[in-house]
């Protein structure tokens, strides 16, 4: 699992709106499961990037009342290190990677109220102002 996790003033997916908080473009590869998913989910919930008012990284998500926008981005899985054109093989198949996606959003959301999300393997236009800019890569 590889995500890419930016600390946002405001994001927006299709309809899907978030104000201060996290955006999560998650990628999932062959060998994921579920205990993957869970430290992921924990990982990110209780991620210290935001600042406390001294100015250092202290404060989690939930600490500032923060929303969560958790984004699937099968190219996050794409290797580049021969050639220029990205090997997708070590992506999980669009088929298990669509529940197993499901349940780290239904798990997320169970451990964070504020949680929203793109449509699955589908185009999607991410737009978000990135706030720092604050950029951490999770990988698993």
């Amino acid at each position: 699992m590889k995500a890419v996790i930016q600390r946002v003033k405001r994001a927006k997916v299709g309809s899907e709106e978030i104000g201060e908080g996290l955006v999560a473009l998650v990628g999932l590869e062959v060998g994921d499961d579920l205990e993957k998913v869970r430290r992921f989910v924990r990982k990110l919930v209780r991620l210290r990037i935001f600042e406390d008012e001294e100015g250092k990284l202290n404060l989690s998500v939930g600490d500032i009342g923060g929303e969560i926008l958790v984004v699937s981005n099968f190219t996050l899985a794409g290797d580049v290190r021969k050639g220029n054109r990205p090997s997708f093989a070590g992506a999980m198949p669009a088929d298990e990677a669509r529940v197993l996606f499901g349940k780290l959003v239904d798990m997320l959301r169970s451990e964070y109220p504020g949680v929203k999300t793109g449509q699955f393997q589908t185009y999607m236009e991410v737009e978000l102002v990135n706030a720092g800019p604050v950029t951490i890569i999770y990988s698993d």
